[in-house]
C-alpha cells in the first residue's frame, strides 16, 4: 500500500485482485450524474466571471466581468430539466445512481435536494460549491470539506459517503477527507480498473476510481466529436472490451453524465440507448459507488490491498 501523494505506475499489474463482485458478475457497471447546476462560479455571486465550463456557451463571447446569461441559463436547463429527465429514466428501470453533488446546488433547488433524501440514490460529495480545489490553501478546504458535508446532509438528511474534486484534489484533499471521516472512499484518481487502497499517514484510505474517459465532458469539450452517435460508440466500445476482459478477470466501469449536458434530449437518447445495450449482457453488477466500496471494503481488506 503507498502513500497516497506517491505516484504509482505499477498497480495490479498482471495479478489484478478477484473482485469477487456479487453474483459472480464479469462487470461492475457505475453510472454517475454531476450535480453542479446553482454551486458553479458567477457574477451574481461575487465571482469574477461566469462559468462556462462544459455548457454549449461560446467562451470568450462575453467579456471577462460581464455576465453571459447564455452560459448561466445553460446551467439552469440542468437544474430545470437535465436533472428530471436523467434522475426520472433510472427510477423507472430501477438503476442505482450515484450522484456527485455541491452543497450550494441542493440550497438553490430545494425540490432536487428533496427528491435525492427521498430516493436510494448513492451520494457523494462535489464540494460546497463547483470549483478547484487544488486552488485552496488547507485551511480554506478544511472548512470547506465540513460545510460541504454539513450542507449536503441538512438538504437530504443523508450523509455523503464518498467525496470528488472538481478535476482534480489538492495535496491535501485526501488527507482533509480522512481528518473529517465518514468517508468510505474518494474518486479522485482515474488510475484504474479496480478500486485499490493507499495509505494516508498511517491510516489505510479507499480509492473508487472515476472516468475522465466515458465521461460526456467529452461532448461539451469536442474531446468526441459532436454527434451523439459518437459518444454511444465509445461507451458501447468500452462495454464490450471490459465485459470481454471480466471473463478472466471482473473490472469496473464507470460513466459520467452531467445534468446541463446529457440532460439535453438529443443526449439523452444515448444514455436510454446504452443502457438498453447494458442490458442484453448477463453478469453485469449495476451499482452505486458506496456498493463498490463496502464490497471492496468486506472483501478486500487494507491488508490485502495494493
Amino acid at each position: 500500500m503507498k502513500p497516497h501523494d506517491q505516484r504509482d505506475f505499477i498497480g495490479y499489474g498482471r495479478t489484478p485482485p478477484a473482485a469477487r463482485w456479487p453474483n459472480d458478475a464479469r462487470l461492475a457497471l457505475v453510472l454517475v450524474l454531476n450535480v453542479e447546476e446553482g454551486a458553479e462560479p458567477s457574477i451574481p455571486d461575487g465571482d469574477a466571471a461566469t462559468e462556462t465550463a462544459l455548457t454549449d456557451a461560446i467562451p470568450g463571447e462575453v467579456p471577462t466581468g460581464t455576465r453571459d446569461f447564455v452560459a448561466e441559463s445553460l446551467f439552469e436547463y440542468g437544474s430545470r430539466i437535465g436533472f428530471w429527465r436523467i434522475t426520472d429514466l433510472m427510477t423507472e428501470r430501477g438503476i442505482p445512481l450515484t450522484v456527485n453533488v455541491c452543497a450550494q446546488a441542493l440550497e438553490r433547488n430545494p425540490a432536487i435536494a428533496a427528491a435525492l433524501g427521498q430516493s436510494d440514490f448513492d451520494l457523494c460529495c462535489h464540494g460546497d460549491r463547483f470549483v478547484r480545489h487544488f486552488l485552496l490553501g488547507k485551511e480554506e478546504e478544511r472548512q470547506i470539506v465540513a460545510q460541504a458535508v454539513a450542507g449536503i446532509e441538512r438538504a437530504t438528511g443523508r450523509r455523503p459517503l464518498g467525496w470528488q474534486s472538481r478535476y482534480s484534489r489538492s495535496l491535501n484533499t485526501r488527507a482533509l477527507l480522512v481528518e473529517h471521516g465518514g468517508f468510505l472512499y474518494d474518486s479522485d484518481s482515474y488510475a484504474d480498473d479496480w478500486p485499490y487502497w493507499v495509505r494516508v499517514d498511517d491510516r489505510p484510505h479507499l480509492i473508487v476510481p472515476h472516468s475522465f474517459t466515458n465521461n460526456d465532458n467529452r461532448l461539451a469539450t469536442a474531446k468526441l466529436g459532436t454527434a451523439t452517435e459518437d459518444f454511444y460508440d465509445h461507451l458501447a466500445s468500452t462495454l464490450r472490451v471490459l465485459y470481454a476482459e471480466g471473463a478472466r478477470h471482473p473490472r469496473m466501469m464507470t460513466v459520467s453524465l452531467h445534468s446541463r449536458i446529457s440532460g439535453q434530449p438529443a443526449r439523452f437518447e444515448v444514455i436510454a440507448r446504452f443502457l438498453d445495450l447494458a442490458a442484453q449482457h448477463k453478469g453485469l453488477w449495476l451499482a452505486g459507488r458506496s456498493d463498490i466500496a463496502r464490497h471492496w471494503i468486506e472483501t478486500h481488506p487494507p491488508e490485502q490491498g495494493s
